[in-house]
């Protein structure tokens, strides 16, 4: 059974994803179960998930699921934005809420950013981070 597409093509949040991720050395896009996964060998952000026991898609439509470093994840479960998604929480991912950022100006798009090479680099292949340390 295939998964319904649960993203909206023109969605400026998930453009604005894409450039960063896809700026990663040999990073690229697939959509599984509904859901833009970003990857490598081994996908390293998601956009949109779902808390543990809601199955509804639309509270966390523009959201970013990654797996933070284990040093920085207890810090950043303490902030009220992160929180953990179903399926991945228990292997470490977190998701942040893009619509709900509290950044002056709305989201916070370097923290993003930090946040995705973070995950990238907990998923991907030590030749590709080391190209990625090259530049």
């Amino acid at each position: 059974m295939s998964h319904p597409q649960m993203f909206d093509t023109g969605d400026p949040y998930l453009r604005r994803l894409r450039e960063i991720c896809l700026a990663l050395p040999g990073a690229d896009e697939k959509v599984s179960h509904g859901r833009p996964n970003f990857f490598t060998r081994k996908v390293f952000a998601i956009y949109g998930g779902v808390v543990k026991g809601d199955h509804d898609p639309e509270p966390y439509r523009h959201a970013l699921i990654v797996q933070p470093d284990e040093s920085d994840r207890a810090a950043l479960l303490e902030d009220p934005r992160f929180v953990v998604p179903g399926y991945y929480g228990p292997y470490g991912w977190l998701m942040l809420d893009l619509r709900n950022d509290r950044a002056a100006d709305g989201v916070d798009w370097d923290e993003v950013a930090e946040l995705v090479d973070a995950s990238y680099r907990r998923t991907a292949p030590v030749r590709l981070v080391r190209e990625l340390d090259a530049r």
